[in-house]
């Protein structure tokens, strides 16, 4: 969408377009408006893939946008600077490990208390702000209370329930609730933006469950597609003996080389600057104790990737037991004779089968056990072990000996 405005690109959620817009309006000041849409920290919460951080990076670009009579226009230097991703008084943060720390909390203080450079305002984009340590959202508070004057802090949580979200931190802000979008319009942006076809497109929007990012994959990416039906499949192999418990060992394992394949190149150079940084081959007098100190730093850079790492992991088995579920769940609307649309409608004919095979508790059973995988691996139970649960727990609901 080059060149789009604020108000087209969040034309399928109204409400929270108007709201933003309101502020952006109250932050140019100017007589008749409504001082009080403005608020300087901002908490943004939907369903995983509903669009938050783009609609956060929507409110920025309107925040700085400098069109006299539009605002967040699409076309001015500081709209497009947003949307590019290159504009200097917008700072977007996302964690890649388990936990937002009070170390990374530092960090984000550091860059909020900046002033701004070519606009009006400073906008902090901090996405997955649910992974908050109880200890980061207290060194975080008084940031978010007081924030500089020329500073607006924009959290984003990808929850459905704001209670899930820290609650000395949500008190303070003001709350945004982004739903997930239509299948009408993931169709519009994966035909227009993508140059899928109308079918794959639609077919897109079911299985990602209405997530724009997944989405976006399942139509560009041929593994993504590939994973997806591996996954499905397992409701299948669930009736042949140990091949389940086969498919999902390949399944983790493939995971977990994923989320090694898809950042070890930023690993290795970011390693590599840190012991470039820190002289790390260098010779001559004092670089022995140089080198000891160097030592830790690098072990503690080793540990933090290991650490975004296994969230990595855990990101991508989570994509799995959401599409095993989908089967299930399409398997009771089957079976209800249901007049909903399907999770997977191309494995219709693979639901319809499992409908005939297993009862309606049966296949509430098979929802509670990928529920319960999901749990344990929330709480750091090792993925082969839960998924082996999980498998026991699905063939026990399906009766199979």
């Amino acid at each position: 969408m080059t060149g789009a405005s604020v108000t087209e690109r969040l034309a399928d959620i109204p409400r929270v377009r108007e709201t933003i817009l309101r502020a952006a309006e109250a932050a140019r000041g100017g007589e008749g408006v409504d001082t009080y849409a403005m608020a300087h920290a901002w908490l943004f919460t939907g369903p995983p893939g509903a669009g938050r951080s783009n609609t956060a990076v929507a409110f920025a670009a309107a925040l700085v946008c400098t069109d006299p009579h539009e605002i967040g226009c699409g076309r001015c230097v500081n709209c497009r600077g947003v949307f590019s991703g290159s504009h200097t008084d917008v700072v977007r943060i996302v964690p890649e490990e388990l936990s937002i720390s009070v170390e990374t909390v530092r960090g984000i203080i550091h860059q909020a208390s900046r002033l701004p450079t070519v606009g009006a305002w400073r906008v902090i984009i901090i996405d997955e702000a649910d992974r908050f340590s109880t200890a980061a959202a207290d060194a975080f508070l008084k940031t978010v209370e007081e924030p500089p004057a020329s500073t607006v802090i924009i959290l984003s949580a990808p929850s459905t329930d704001p209670e899930d979200f820290s609650p000395t931190l949500r008190s303070r802000c003001r709350h945004v609730y982004i739903p997930a979008p239509s299948e009408s319009e993931i169709v519009r942006i994966l035909t227009q933006e993508e140059g899928a076809s109308e079918d794959v497109a639609r077919l897109a929007a079911a299985a990602s469950l209405h997530h724009i990012g997944r989405a976006r994959r399942l139509v560009k990416e041929k593994g993504a597609q590939v994973h997806r039906a591996q996954v499905i499949n397992l409701a299948e192999m669930v009736f042949h003996g140990d091949e389940a418990f086969k498919a999902v060992g390949a399944l983790i394992k493939a995971a977990e080389n994923e989320a090694v394949a898809s950042h070890e190149e930023a690993d290795a150079l970011e390693r590599e600057k840190l012991e470039q940084a820190l002289g790390v081959g260098a010779k001559g007098k004092g670089a022995v104790k140089a080198l000891r100190g160097a030592a830790s730093s690098v072990k503690k850079l080793e540990t933090q990737q290991k650490a975004r790492g296994t969230r990595r992991t855990r990101d991508v088995l989570d994509l799995v037991l959401v599409d095993l579920a989908g089967v299930y769940r399409d398997a009771l609307v089957v079976q209800s004779d249901a007049r909903v649309g399907l999770t997977h409608p191309d494995f219709e004919g693979l639901s319809a089968e499992i409908a005939q095979r297993v009862s309606r508790e049966g296949l509430v059973a098979c929802q509670d056990a990928i529920a319960k995988c999901r749990e344990g691996l929330d709480q750091n139970v090792t993925p082969v072990i839960a998924f082996n649960g999980m498998l026991g727990r699905i063939r026990q609901a399906c009766n199979v000996k």
